[in-house]
């Protein structure tokens, strides 16, 4: 039986790990669970699954929690950024779910590790900004941090056996999501109905967002160099717009490893927390014959320049990669609040990159400053276009 804590168990992939775990009741058993401010939901996973502790944002939705569920459950209510701390280390848990949206889920994480708790990682932000610090922290700490994203679990399992050496590049598939096909000029004034429309996957809305301008998959490039040590060089993005092929490594012999399935987050996530073992999954299993034709296209990065911008912090390293996460984090906020047009997006954080002093090799303090610096010169960059616009 493992014993496992969920840091942001409310969310697209928190609800699908719940639902893997519930599917495989003698493997699996919750420990703590940590949401946002959608108490409803968490209420009813604390019915379900009978946590020792949750934590939520702050005091009024621990307190708005504390009426709903009954006092008999027994679990313990916290908040804040101490309560999301004890959802991470708890002593139970074996393996922590790192799933929180953005930035806020760094510092969870980091104490996870330092708990000596293995990591299944779903959260991209928490590479992005402090890839290094991360790998050689739990290289440190003895843990294991197992990837959840489709594209890094494919990774995973094509080198599982081969040695490191032997790649000689990673292709990471993208949808294309909803603006494949839409030309640059239509693209500059979607909206974000538009951009919340993925064509394959169910996912919550900022990643959504960043899967439409390409961000998403600037991120998992950046993930990749760190999760298996290979130069963002030979990481290539290939446009795969049926989602069956979820990532793909090539070898120094020619020959390309790929790991296919229906598009379903709960196979990685199933992988990630019985790895090595599988688990047995009802269907749909996928269907080749009806899938009939795979489709392969390369990404342009003029219509899509985040992708470019992504790939330019990640070979500059040192504090670029956390400027880049927290300008694109504010510039979606604003786009998911009809307040930056989508075209707008990529000229922040352009701006936002050109104007950052980078640190070669930062501490988590610096990483962290780094991130407000440019949440705070995002901002104004965005209130400066709005007033030419």
């Amino acid at each position: 039986m493992k014993n496992i804590s969920i840091l942001g168990s409310t969310g697209s992939i928190g609800v699908n790990t719940l639902d893997v775990i519930s599917n495989n009741p003698d493997r699996f058993r919750v420990v703590a669970l940590a949401a946002y401010k959608n108490v409803s939901l968490l209420a009813e996973q604390i019915e379900k699954f009978r946590p020792n502790v949750v934590a939520v944002i702050d005091e009024k939705h621990a307190r708005k929690l504390k009426n709903i569920i009954k006092p008999s459950r027994g679990t313990e209510i916290l908040h804040g950024a101490g309560g999301y701390r004890d959802v991470a280390c708890i002593s139970e848990a074996d393996m922590v779910v790192s799933a929180m949206v953005g930035s806020a889920g760094l510092i969870p994480t980091m104490e996870a590790i330092e708990a000596g708790k293995d990591i299944a990682l779903a959260n991209k932000e928490v590479m992005v900004m402090a890839g290094s610090l991360v790998i050689e922290r739990a290289r440190e700490k003895g843990v294991k941090i197992l990837p959840i994203d489709s594209e890094h679990s494919a990774i995973f399992q094509c080198i599982t056996g081969h040695s490191g050496s032997d790649i000689r590049r990673i292709i990471l598939t993208a949808s294309g999501g909803p603006f494949f096909l839409l030309s640059k000029e239509r693209l500059a004034d979607v909206k974000p109905a538009d951009a919340l429309k993925h064509p394959s996957w169910r996912m919550g809305r900022k990643i959504t967002v960043d899967s439409a301008s390409m961000m998403n998959k600037g991120f998992e490039v950046i993930e990749a160099r760190w999760f298996f040590s290979v130069d963002i060089e030979r990481i290539e993005v290939h446009i795969h717009p049926q989602s069956i092929i979820h990532s793909m490594v090539e070898y120094c012999d020619g020959s390309v490893i790929a790991q296919l399935s229906v598009p379903d987050m709960r196979i990685p996530i199933a992988y990630a927390l019985s790895f090595p073992d599988r688990l047995a999954r009802p269907e749909p299993f996928l269907d080749l014959l009806k899938v009939g034709v795979f489709e392969f296209f390369r990404p342009d990065m003029e219509k899509f320049p985040n992708l470019r911008l992504a790939y330019e912090a990640g070979k500059a390293g040192g504090t670029m990669p956390a400027v880049l996460n927290a300008a694109n984090e504010v510039a979606v906020q604003a786009f998911l609040e009809s307040t930056l047009r989508f075209g707008d997006i990529s000229h922040v954080i352009e701006e936002v990159l050109s104007c950052h002093q980078r640190k070669e090799f930062p501490d988590l303090g610096e990483i962290l400053e780094a991130d407000l610096w440019a949440r705070d010169i995002a901002k104004k960059t965005i209130e400066r276009i709005k007033v030419l616009s």
